[in-house]
C-alpha cells in the first residue's frame, strides 16, 4: 500500500520502510551505492491526470529511455507500464474521454494503450510521418502535422496541418506551409487552431585548420517562424503579428491569443494579446530591465504568460521587486497585481480549471534549496487574494498539476534520501500527500546518503557566497581527506537541499553520493549568477562572465582549506557546461590550487561561443559583443591561458552537443598540445551524445572514468585512469 502520511518528512519515512520488503523479495541486502546503480535511478516527468481523477499518467526515464506509466491517484498498488520501448522518448501523451485509454505519438504515427492491460498498438499507420499530435478540448479529434519528405536525405520541405476524427478516421487539411508547421494548439471551444509556420534551421558548417577538412562541424541558426490562427470552418489562416523573438503562446478565449517576447538584448520583456480576427497585437504589460531579463527560461520556471481558463486573467512572473514573483494582469489590459511577495522566488504557475486559484512552487527566505507548493486564491477578487501552502518540511516540491475537479494537485518531490518522484495531495493546508512512484532501485541503502549542509563563504569581492557542503558519514575528523568541488551549469540553475529537480543534474547528484561513499568531501557552490537568490545575485554575471562568478566558484577551495579534515593539497574540481568553463578558468588562473580537474562540455572561449548563431544573442545580452567589450571576452577565454596548466585535466564531451559545440573541446585539445600540455591532458569523446549525458553506456563510461581519475590523482590509488 502506497499511502502518504501527514507531512513530507513522514512520507519519506514511509518510502524508506517500503524499500525493505522489495529488497527482501529480491533476496537482496541494502548495499552501498555503485556506479551501476546510478543508471537505474529513474526520473518521472509530465504527469497528466485522467479525466475521472482516478489515475495519473507520467513518463519514467531510465538512462535516456522514457516509457509511459500509470499510477493510481490514491497511491494503492505499484505503477503499471503502458509502454516498454527499448529506446527513445514517448512524448505528447493524452487521455481518452472515458479515462480508459492513453494516446501517444510513436514512430511517426498515433498509438494507443489501454490502462486495463494489453500491448500498445497504432491507431493509424501512414507512409508519411506525423508529429505534434494534440487532442481537441472534447477529445474527439486530434490535430497534427504531417511531413512530406522530398530530398533523398529525408529533409522535410512541406508540412500539412490536419484534423482527424478519432472515431471515424476522417481527415481534413487545415493549413499548409512549404517550410514547416509546429506547435498546433486548439482554441477552448475547438473551433480554431493556432500554430507556428516557417520555423527553420540554417546550417553553418566549418572545418577549422586545427581539425582538418575531413570532418565538418555544424552549428544551427534558428529562424523562429510566424504564429498563425485559423478557424476550421473558414480555413483562412491569419498571421499573428509578432515583435522580435517570442516565446510561449496560448489561447485566452475562443477569439484571442496571448504570447510573450523579448528584445534581442534581453532588456525588455512584453506580453501581447491579439484578436485572431485581425492579428494585431496589443501590449498589456511591459517589463524593462537595466541589465537583462534573467528569470529562468520559459521551460524551467514557467515564465511564459498563463491565461486563466475563463479568459479574464493572465498570470506571469516578474522580478520587479528583486525577486521572482507571481503576478496577474487583466487580459483586457490594466494594472498588474502582485500575488506573492518576500525574499523568495515563485515559479511554475498553474491555473485551476475554475480560474479561482493558481498553484505554484516557491522556496523560502533563507532556504533556497527547499521548495513548496503554494496556492494563490483570487476567487474573492485580486484585492482579497490569499496565499497558502500545502506542503512542508525539507526537500523540493515543484511543478503542480491540477486534477479535473480541482481538488488535488500532483507534483514532483525530491529530498536528501529520495530522487525525483511524484506525489499527489489535496489542495488545502494540512493535507496528507500520497506517493505515486518510487524511482530509487530497491537494493540501495538510503541510510548511507549524505545530507548537505548549507553554508556561506567569502567570494571574489568579499560577498558571502552560498554553497552546499557534503561530509562523508563516519569521517575520521583527525585525518585529512580529499575533497571535490562541483560547479553546476549556467545561471538558470542552482543546487538543492537533496537530489536535483532536473534529470540532467540529478545524475550528477547521484554520482556525488557515490563519491561520498568513497570518502571524498564534496562541495557545491552557488556562485553569483545562480538562481534561487534573487535578481541581484542572478544578474551578478552582467558584463563579468568568467570574472567574479568564476572566482566565487574556485574560491570555495579556500573555504575547504579551513576545514580541519580536508587535505588542502588534494582538492579536485569539476563541472558541466558553464561549470566546465569555470573548471578551465580555475585550472589555468590558479594552476596550483587544484590537484586535478574534469571539464564536461565546457565553453573554452566566449568569442567562439558568441560566433555560434544559436548562442550569440544570449552571450551579447550578458557581456555585449566582442567589439564592444574586448577585455571582458579576453577574461572569458580560458583557452588563451592553457599554457598555464600545471595539473592533470580530463575533458569529456559528446559529439552531438548543441549547448556547447563539440568543436570547442577539439580546439582546446589542439591548443593544449601546441603548448606542450599533452602529458597533463586526458580526453574522451562520446559519439552521438548530447550536452547532458543520458545513455547507459555513456554514463557508465563517464562516471567510471571520473572515478578512476580522481582516485588516481587525489588518493594515489595505483589504478591508472582510463
Amino acid at each position: 500500500m502506497w499511502r502518504g502520511n501527514k507531512s513530507i518528512g513522514m512520507v519519506i519515512a514511509v518510502a524508506v520502510t517500503l524499500a525493505a520488503p522489495a529488497a527482501a523479495q529480491n533476496n537482496e541486502k541494502p548495499s552501498r551505492l555503485t556506479i551501476e546503480h546510478l543508471v537505474d535511478i529513474k526520473h518521472p516527468s509530465n504527469p497528466i491526470w485522467s479525466p475521472d481523477g482516478k489515475h495519473v499518467l507520467y513518463l519514467w526515464d531510465r538512462a535516456g529511455v522514457a516509457n509511459l506509466f500509470v499510477a493510481n491517484a490514491d497511491g494503492h498498488s505499484l505503477p503499471q507500464a503502458l509502454t516498454s520501448f527499448p529506446e527513445g522518448q514517448v512524448q505528447g501523451a493524452f487521455w481518452s474521454r472515458d479515462s480508459q485509454k492513453v494516446y501517444f505519438p510513436h514512430d511517426g504515427d498515433l498509438w494507443q494503450a489501454a490502462i486495463a492491460g494489453g500491448a500498445a498498438k497504432p491507431v493509424w499507420t501512414t507512409a508519411a510521418r506525423e508529429s505534434y499530435i494534440v487532442p481537441s478540448p472534447d477529445a474527439t479529434r486530434v490535430a497534427f502535422v504531417r511531413h512530406a519528405v522530398g530530398a533523398a536525405d529525408g529533409t522535410p520541405h512541406k508540412s500539412d496541418l490536419i484534423v482527424r476524427s478519432l472515431a471515424e478516421g476522417s481527415e481534413s487539411v487545415v493549413a499548409q506551409d512549404e517550410v514547416s508547421i509546429t506547435r498546433p494548439m486548439w482554441s477552448p471551444n475547438g473551433a480554431s487552431l493556432a500554430y507556428t509556420a516557417g520555423f527553420k534551421t540554417i546550417n553553418h558548417d566549418e572545418t577549422p585548420a586545427y581539425s582538418g577538412d575531413k570532418i565538418i562541424y555544424r552549428t544551427w541558426e534558428y529562424v523562429s517562424g510566424q504564429i498563425y490562427a485559423v478557424k476550421l470552418a473558414e480555413g483562412r489562416p491569419v498571421a499573428i503579428g509578432t515583435t522580435g523573438e517570442y516565446g510561449g503562446f496560448a489561447w485566452v478565449d475562443p477569439t484571442r491569443l496571448v504570447y510573450d517576447g523579448q528584445s534581442k538584448d534581453f532588456k525588455k520583456y512584453s506580453i501581447y494579446v491579439v484578436d485572431v480576427a485581425d492579428g494585431k497585437p496589443h501590449v498589456i504589460h511591459d517589463i524593462t530591465e537595466e541589465q537583462f531579463w534573467s528569470i529562468p527560461d520559459w521551460g524551467e520556471a514557467g515564465a511564459q504568460p498563463w491565461p486563466s481558463p475563463d479568459g479574464k486573467w493572465i498570470a506571469f512572473l516578474s522580478d520587479r521587486d528583486g525577486w521572482d514573483h507571481l503576478y496577474v494582469v487583466p487580459s483586457a489590459g490594466g494594472d498588474a497585481v502582485q500575488l506573492t511577495m518576500g525574499h523568495f522566488e515563485a515559479w511554475r504557475p498553474a491555473w485551476s480549471h475554475d480560474s479561482t486559484r493558481i498553484a505554484f512552487d516557491a522556496n523560502e527566505p533563507d532556504r533556497p534549496g527547499d521548495r513548496h507548493i503554494g496556492i494563490a486564491s483570487i476567487g474573492g477578487g485580486l484585492s482579497h487574494a490569499t496565499v497558502t501552502y500545502v506542503t512542508s518540511g525539507n526537500g523540493t516540491n515543484i511543478e503542480p498539476h491540477w486534477s479535473a475537479d480541482d481538488k488535488y494537485v500532483v507534483y514532483q518531490h525530491t529530498d536528501t534520501r529520495n530522487s525525483a518522484d511524484l506525489f499527489a495531495i489535496e489542495a488545502k493546508p494540512n493535507s496528507k500527500p500520497v506517493r505515486l512512484s518510487d524511482s530509487m532501485p530497491a537494493g540501495i541503502d538510503k541510510s548511507r546518503f549524505v545530507e548537505p549542509q548549507f553554508v556561506h563563504f567569502p567570494g571574489a569581492d568579499g560577498k558571502l557566497v552560498p554553497g552546499w557542503l557534503f561530509v562523508p558519514k563516519n569521517l575520521d575528523p583527525v585525518k585529512k581527506h580529499p575533497a571535490i568541488i562541483w560547479i553546476h551549469g549556467d545561471g538558470v540553475n542552482q543546487n538543492y537541499n537533496g537530489w536535483h529537480v532536473q534529470r540532467n543534474y540529478a545524475v550528477y547528484y547521484s554520482f556525488h553520493q557515490y563519491l561520498l561513499q568513497q570518502g571524498y568531501v564534496v562541495f557545491a557552490p552557488d556562485y553569483r549568477g545562480s538562481i534561487g537568490y534573487g535578481r541581484d545575485w542572478r544578474n551578478g554575471v552582467f558584463m563579468d562572465v568568467g570574472g567574479k562568478d568564476a572566482k566565487d566558484a574556485w574560491m570555495s577551495a579556500n573555504y575547504l582549506k579551513t576545514l580541519p579534515y580536508v587535505d588542502a593539497d588534494r582538492i579536485g574540481v569539476w563541472g558541466l557546461s558553464y561549470g566546465g568553463f569555470f573548471t578551465l578558468i580555475a585550472m589555468t588562473d590558479q594552476p596550483k590550487l587544484f590537484r586535478a580537474g574534469v571539464d564536461v562540455a565546457g565553453v573554452v572561449d566566449y568569442v567562439m561561443y558568441y560566433s555560434d548563431p544559436y548562442h550569440g544573442d544570449w552571450t551579447a545580452s550578458r557581456i555585449g559583443t566582442p567589439e564592444q567589450n574586448p577585455q571582458v571576452y579576453a577574461n572569458a577565454s580560458p583557452i588563451s591561458h592553457i599554457d598555464r596548466l600545471e595539473r592533470p585535466l580530463l575533458v569529456l564531451h559528446g559529439t552531438s552537443d548543441l549547448n556547447v559545440p563539440y568543436l570547442e573541446s577539439v580546439w582546446l585539445i589542439d591548443e593544449a598540445l601546441k603548448k606542450g600540455k599533452g602529458d597533463l591532458l586526458s580526453y574522451m569523446m562520446y559519439p552521438g551524445e548530447f550536452h547532458y549525458f543520458t545513455r547507459a553506456h555513456v554514463l557508465l563510461d563517464a562516471w567510471h572514468r571520473v572515478d578512476d581519475f580522481f582516485a588516481f590523482h587525489l588518493e594515489g590509488k595505483s589504478k591508472v585512469p582510463r
